[in-house]
């Protein structure tokens, strides 16, 4: 990421074209024409911001494409037409292909000393019904949500508060926002970038009809009554969720927008008429007219897909399916399947809940030991060669070789398959006595069995868990796989009452040091290890626990050495410890990396890249490579 001062002199360079909207002769999509004829739409150049972000595809290897089309897709739960907010990528800023921040709903931001952020908006910019988009819809956010009691009981999102202390916010003119702290916030703008941004502005004059300080209490009442909900506060946050995107009612600065409602199987996103990005041609984006997302059962994807029933698909897709999707091309569905790099630290990770309600269970899968025993028990080469024809990378979690942090040892450390020092190691945690069948016994005389929780949604990881059973019970150690609903397996690992899961190793898998180790630290309940840890830092206190394992301390100093670094050594310094306690401690045992990921792209789209990285974070999978620049050669 650029340093914040070249942030604004890059912007600068990228808007060099970025003439006003009347001075660029912006071309009306076909879509629109006949409402802007009836007077139903004011006409394009009216709906830009006074200063559209120009795209200027040439300079980015892409072509000029043509506006139409309908772009179909599919996933697997009605409530990922969610995915449309992370593939549409519209963020205050946003990363590039090349991983770089740059401007995109904001004209330009100011940063002091990553302690003053001055937020310009740009002038004339407008939601997606056209109502004006000001530094009222962040104030909004900041007075009537985020500290409101009732509808952000915890207060503001941990991700503002510094020290404990929450910046000062202000708005100097309509379109000025500034967040200030006391002390330095380094990961704000990068915050800002993520797959699920934090949004911290909202469409006031639609959802403000909806809050206890803009409506009567009776009318209000009327309407909390004829929605069948308990509180006025219940109804805000349902009709408001900018992430959930399942209002229709709801304006977005999303390039398309949601015209279905409730749960169905297909639902269908129309061009947004007020989208801030043109090419250098005039062409208001993005250039495809509709997305059509289908729900379908997430094993069905790669098969559907297979039958040319998709124009662009990743999610759902596995290693696995390369060889049915190989034979669609063949077979004439007229699709090409790329094959990009894989972002997630690592495939699959086996996480022990250091936070488990089970106080001996807790107490065994705290000790070093038995993590580390249960790693070298591990035949990775074996799960290698069964689910990725050796094509991934055998090893701990760890960065990937594309972080500048990438070190060998680590990705090494307590991987190598050995029985006998698997066995040593949990002899040496005090687990010595085993029952008739071999399977060592705890403490306490039950036998060490442990249960594995999945979200049930990849093949890849109940085959990868039976390798591991029969791995494990080389060292006397019973592994039960438990299926589950990903929501039910959130939620029970969030109560401390699942031992151990099985997911995705961190997001992003290639940090730099402009990057937060946050998630490295115990300060988020996502990550599987320490729940609680998580929970007790993201509420203050509230809830949870605070950590009382040396190594997770130490965690949270590194996390606020790079948050107080003044220097990218410093900053790099605090990342490659942080690593290396991961390595030596286990919190998330890994087993392989970096597996081809497929990616199904209907051979009349363009643009789309050939060879990328399919990343959540940084990257929201399509959303860098900006699917509003994609287009249907016909």
């Amino acid at each position: 990421m650029l340093s914040f001062r070249r942030l604004r002199a890059a912007t600068a360079l990228l808007l060099m074209t970025a003439l006003p909207a009347w001075a660029l002769d912006p071309q009306e999509p076909p879509y629109f024409a006949d409402k802007v004829a009836a007077g139903e739409l004011p006409p394009v150049a009216e709906r830009l911001p006074e200063t559209p972000l120009v795209v200027d595809l040439e300079a980015k290897g892409r072509v000029t494409g043509t506006p139409g089309g309908t772009l179909r897709t599919m996933v697997s739960r009605s409530k990922d037409v969610r995915q449309m907010v992370v593939y549409g990528y519209a963020r205050l800023v946003g990363y590039d292909e090349n991983y770089e921040l740059q401007p995109d709903i904001l004209l330009s931001v100011d940063n002091e000393d990553d302690r003053v952020y001055t937020l310009n908006l740009r002038p004339g910019m407008k939601w997606s019904d056209g109502h004006p988009f000001t530094s009222d819809d962040f104030a909004y956010w900041w007075n009537d949500v985020a500290n409101n009691e009732e509808l952000s009981p915890a207060g503001p999102p941990d991700f503002l508060r510094v020290n404990g202390k929450f910046p000062t916010v202000t708005f100097p003119d309509e379109y000025t926002v500034v967040y200030a702290w006391e002390d330095p916030n380094p990961a704000f703008l990068a915050t800002l970038a993520m797959a699920v941004p934090p949004f911290i502005y909202r469409p006031k004059h639609y959802v403000s009809q909806f809050h206890a300080n803009y409506v009567s209490p009776e009318d209000l009442e009327q309407v909390v009554d004829e929605n069948r909900l308990r509180s006025w506060a219940a109804l805000h946050n349902k009709v408001d969720n900018m992430h959930r995107f399942d209002n229709p009612e709801l304006p977005t600065l999303q390039p398309w927008v949601n015209m279905s409602d409730g749960k169905q199987t297909r639902h269908m996103f129309q061009r947004n008429p007020y989208y801030h990005r043109i090419d250098s041609t005039g062409q208001q984006l993005p250039y495809i007219d509709d997305v059509e997302m289908t729900i379908v059962a997430g094993g069905l994807v790669a098969a559907k897909t297979n039958a040319g029933e998709s124009d662009l698909q990743g999610r759902g897709l596995d290693f696995r399916d390369i060889s049915i999707l190989r034979k669609g091309e063949a077979d004439g569905s007229n699709y090409t399947t790329y094959l990009w790099g894989n972002g997630y630290a690592s495939q699959i990770a086996i996480y022990p809940n250091l936070n488990y309600n089970d106080p001996v269970w807790r107490e065994v899968l705290r000790d070093v030991n038995v993590r580390r025993a249960l790693s070298m028990a591990i035949n990775r080469d074996a799960i290698n060669q069964a689910l990725y024809f050796k094509l991934a990378k055998p090893g701990s979690m760890t960065v990937l070789p594309q972080s500048p942090f990438f070190l060998q040892e680590n990705r090494d450390a307590w991987a190598a398959h050995d029985v006998e020092a698997a066995n040593a190691l949990l002899d040496e945690a005090g687990l010595t006595e085993r029952q008739g069948n071999g399977i060592r016994l705890l403490p306490d005389g039950r036998p060490m069995e442990i249960v594995i929780e999945t979200a049930g949604e990849r093949q890849e990881v109940e085959n990868a868990l039976q390798i591991i059973i029969d791995n494990w019970r080389d060292v006397g150690v019973d592994l039960i796989m438990r299926p589950l609903d990903r929501d039910i397996l959130y939620n029970r690992v969030f109560a401390g009452t699942t031992m151990a899961a099985v997911w995705y190793g961190w997001d992003n898998g290639i940090p730099q040091a402009y990057t937060s180790p946050s998630y490295l630290c115990p300060r988020r309940q996502e990550f599987f290890a320490w729940p609680k840890w998580g929970q007790y830092y993201q509420t203050n206190g509230g809830s949870g626990e605070p950590p009382d394992m040396e190594p997770a301390i130490r965690l949270l100093e590194l996390c606020n050495d790079w948050q107080t670094a003044t220097t990218k050594e410093e900053r790099t310094a605090a990342w490659t410890e942080a690593l290396k306690i991961h390595a030596e401690n286990l919190f998330g045992i890994g087993i392989l990396a970096e597996a081809p990921q497929p990616i199904v792209v209907n051979n009349r789209l363009r643009n789309v890249p050939e060879q990328a990285i399919w990343a959540w974070e940084p990257g929201a999978h399509f959303g860098i490579h900006r699917p509003e620049e994609f287009f249907f050669a016909d």
